[in-house]
């Protein structure tokens, strides 16, 4: 029995997401000077560590189109993703909110590079979760009910260093 296709919409979503953060990342490592400008910012002494964030980003773009093959399958892309994306914002809190050490104007990106993800990301996740459930076996299932199964039990068959008990 084949396992349940993930709804369609999850495919699409993380394609989106796979499009979108290849997008950003090249317009960061290309044009790392231009998010800077938009937002009325300066940009910071060392261009090359904002060009690594944007590598990442399209690093994750990548990892986002692998899932998008198998939602169910590639949740562990997701979750990373999603992490990322709930990590982000709170950072982004502490720095310019908490301790003042990062311009606001950098809360521009965190509407479409983070918040806009948490739901469907979430939803995948949710639906991943069932699937492996509905796909687990359970316990009791007998060997001979399952494809997947060895006829020898891991409790039931012998150790191998394990003595027989003498019998009197």
């Amino acid at each position: 029995m084949g396992k349940p296709a993930s709804p369609r919409w999850m495919t699409w979503c993380l394609g989106l997401a796979a499009a979108y953060n290849l997008a950003w990342g090249a317009w960061v490592v290309l044009l790392p000077n231009s998010f800077f400008q938009l937002a009325g910012m300066e940009p910071p002494l060392y261009l090359s560590i904002w060009q690594c964030v944007g590598m990442i980003v399209g690093v994750y773009g990548i990892g986002y189109a692998a899932a998008a093959l198998d939602p169910a399958r590639h949740w562990p892309i997701v979750l990373v993703g999603l992490l990322g994306k709930i990590a982000g914002p709170v950072g982004y809190v502490d720095a310019a909110w908490v301790r003042g050490t990062l311009d606001p104007a950098f809360g521009y990106t965190i509407p479409t590079n983070d918040l806009i993800w948490w739901l469907p990301f979430t939803l995948i996740l949710v639906h991943a979760w069932r699937v492996h459930r509905a796909n687990a076996t359970p316990a009791t299932t007998s060997p001979e009910t399952r494809a997947d199964a060895s006829p020898i039990s891991p409790n039931t068959a012998p150790h191998p260093a394990t003595p027989e008990p003498a019998t009197p």
